[in-house]
């Protein structure tokens, strides 16, 4: 029995799922297939991604494929209530709400894993942390799981080296048509949308810093420089680092950034990005945001601490005064603010994310009975096949090899 906030919005949400159906033309491509060979015939399926309309599409799909799905979300403020309601209108358990407490979120998680999955679909590894720590009696009737983010692959890995890691997951992340497109582009413009609709501020002329240049970073100096913004870049990795020199931003230690910036927003998978040591160097009326998994990356419980007061300036943004007389501004209380303060990632570009997710929830169906690593990179067909049907959805065609191009590219001896 689904837990939602009010199933009278399901209308709402029904609207909202089926606008990004529309929009998703790869992944309907996939459910018509889905609905036809059911590979999740007989299976139970347990999702935790951030519940909006996108992702309401994705559980459906999978749904479509034979599966008893049962969803919850992966971040307290990402849900939308509507589309849960809408969601669990069309058969899917869905157990979230919007702003659950710590308690609230954990009871949610463990309504999916109850009913014994037999593939996971995971987005910062909270169910997979869950299934290993308080479930590992239903550990051998998982075939396996999927992870979305870098947030939840980094911590199945340092789960591997330790040995803790028991069944089979595959790297979505990795996948090319979901780094290069989803945490680029995806993240670029969604961090950008949630920061403009929240603050209603100009960007251009604007100093933006931005922590952190992985592929998310990227997008959202990217969006930052075309909106007319200064960008500055933080970065631990100097090769990182250097390509951001190279694409056109200023690099410095963010103690020197803090000092500057007007925008500030953390992609690095890290905690204490942004500390109270810097946020006392920051000028009146700084805009903290974070775009990474979890809420660590800026020390919001440090900035409680030393904060003579905290006052709601508008909807998602708090701000705190400082003993120093100035004031700094936090958007979505340091969560995610694309989804925390917005609609997330455009459905064109989850289209090919959770496109390589259904297909690796299917590989794992057809492998069920083959012994596979316990980290496995998604398959390049898989790959290559997201890539071709979202050139066919685009009208686009492109060269193939010649059988004497395959032959001297496949040569030693030339």
């Amino acid at each position: 029995m689904s837990e939602i906030r009010d199933q009278k919005l399901a209308p709402s949400g029904r609207r909202k799922i089926d606008w990004v159906r529309d929009h998703m033309p790869v992944l309907s491509g996939i459910n018509e297939d889905f609905k036809k060979t059911k590979p999740f015939k007989g299976m139970k399926v347990a999702l935790s991604i951030h519940l909006e309309a996108k992702t309401a599409y994705l559980a459906t799909v999978i749904k479509n494929g034979g599966a008893e799905v049962y969803a919850t979300g992966s971040n307290p403020l990402s849900t939308q209530d509507d589309v849960a309601a809408g969601l669990a209108s069309r058969g899917v358990e869905v157990f979230a709400w919007h702003a659950a407490t710590p308690k609230e979120y954990e009871r949610h998680l463990a309504k999916v894993l109850e009913p014994g999955p037999d593939i996971i679909i995971d987005d910062g590894g909270d169910l997979i942390n869950m299934m290993h720590k308080r479930f590992r009696d239903l550990l051998p009737g998982v075939i396996g799981g999927c992870e979305e983010t870098t947030t939840g692959i980094q911590r199945l890995i340092a789960m591997d080296a330790s040995g803790e890691l028991k069944i089979p997951m595959m790297l979505v992340n990795n996948a090319q048509c979901k780094f290069l497109f989803d945490n680029r582009y995806g993240t670029g413009q969604s961090v950008w949308n949630g920061i403009n609709r929240t603050t209603n501020l100009i960007v251009a002329g604007k100093k933006v810093v931005v922590a952190g240049y992985g592929w998310c970073g990227k997008g959202v100096a990217m969006r930052a420089k075309g909106l007319g913004a200064r960008v500055y870049v933080t970065e631990i990795d100097p090769i990182k680092a250097t390509e951001a020199v190279m694409d056109g931003f200023e690099v410095m230690p963010m103690k020197e950034a803090a000092k500057i910036g007007d925008f500030f927003v953390t992609v690095t998978g890290c905690r204490d990005v942004i500390n109270t040591k810097h946020m006392l160097l920051m000028k009146e009326g700084a805009i903290l945001c974070n775009a990474g998994h979890f809420n660590v990356e800026i020390d919001v419980a440090g900035l409680e601490k030393i904060a003579k007061k905290k006052v709601k300036r508008r909807d998602n943004i708090t701000g705190y005064y400082l003993e120093n007389g100035r004031s700094i501004n936090v958007l979505a209380e340091g969560r995610l603010v694309n989804l925390a303060a917005g609609d997330g990632h455009p459905a064109e570009i989850m289209d090919m994310s959770f496109s390589i997710q259904a297909l690796c929830a299917q590989y794992l169906a057809q492998h069920k009975d083959e012994e596979l690593p316990m980290l496995n990179y998604v398959p390049e067909e898989i790959d290559r096949e997201v890539a071709e049907r979202k050139l066919k959805d685009l009208g686009i065609s492109i060269d193939h090899l010649t059988k004497v191009q395959k032959k001297y590219i496949d040569s030693w001896d030339i």
